[in-house]
């Protein structure tokens, strides 16, 4: 599934607040994603999907990049939350906590049966799923070709440190524990296994604007796509992050150019240096990312 909207920054507001609902939808935030999991407590999320539903209903125009995260599967609020939602058409659904593509399959069927009953045209509602929640979840990031609705990936890793049992999921220095830093490997490996978009997770400290721009850029040039945030002060650092720069594209182009003036060759002198086909790959790949963005 291709989606007509870029993917770069994607910005949690509570279910229950329509304030924040509104300000995250007049964001340059690529992707609005209103929340019905944990940033709403369980006495206020009938409410919740209500709000949620009301809101979406008011704003046909742009509903593509107003997302939803629904409750987890393991949990009894999944289909309340669906039923209370799909009838206002909602850009997407985030999947939170899953233990494996079975449940991504199970909400396939779910969204299907939505779909029909609202006239919804079916399969048309796409997924990004939380792929390191469950401890059980971390052996099946590579479980998702194929999987139908998901169009890209994320982790996380504070539901992961309460999931094994952890005190903390943080070094002396503040870095990821290893495990983390793992989750966040396995989640690019699997969205590159699927042929997915690659989304990095947030970072709590909104205030830290430089840190956040260090981090989002090093992601990108490990292969993430985008990122999730949590405060419209952090969207336009990392849209800014996760679109190639002027020198970016230069260089990607002359790097390509080189190579179709040299059909058939391999390898080819470049600047000093040699360049071999992955070079081309790579420039390729990121002249499509600069289309996108």
């Amino acid at each position: 599934m291709t989606l007509p909207i870029k993917m770069r920054s994607w910005l949690f507001a509570p279910g229950d607040s329509e304030k924040k609902m509104a300000k995250a939808a007049d964001s340059a935030a690529d992707i609005a994603l209103f929340d019905l999991e944990d940033a709403v407590v369980t006495e206020n999320k009938p409410l919740a999907r209500q709000m949620v539903h009301d809101f979406l209903a008011a704003r046909p125009e742009g509903r593509e990049r107003l997302w939803v995260r629904v409750n987890p599967l393991d949990g009894p609020y999944t289909l309340d939350d669906l039923a209370a939602i799909m009838p206002a058409r909602p850009g997407g659904i985030m999947l939170p906590k899953v233990y494996g593509r079975q449940d991504v399959e199970l909400l396939d069927h779910y969204l299907t049966a939505f779909e029909a009953a609202h006239g919804i045209e079916r399969g048309s509602t796409p997924l990004i799923v939380l792929v390191t929640e469950t401890a059980e979840a971390m052996f099946h990031t590579g479980d998702y070709k194929g999987a139908p609705r998901v169009v890209a990936l994320t982790w996380g890793a504070e539901d992961l440190a309460d999931s094994i049992g952890a005190s903390s999921n943080r070094n002396a220095d503040g870095s990821y524990g290893f495990t983390y830093e793992l989750a966040r490997s396995m989640c690019l490996l699997g969205a590159a296994t699927a042929g997915v978009t690659a989304i990095e997770t947030i970072q709590g400290d909104f205030r830290d604007l430089d840190g956040l721009k260090a981090r989002a850029e090093k992601v990108r040039r490990d292969g993430y796509r985008g990122m999730l945030a949590i405060h419209p002060a952090q969207v336009d650092v990392i849209n800014a992050a996760f679109t190639p720069t002027e020198e970016e594209i230069a260089e990607a182009q002359a790097i390509v150019d080189i190579f179709a003036a040299n059909p058939g060759v391999g390898a080819i002198g470049y600047k000093g240096g040699m360049l071999d086909r992955p070079y081309l790959s790579r420039a390729e790949q990121l002249l499509r990312q600069a289309g996108a963005s």
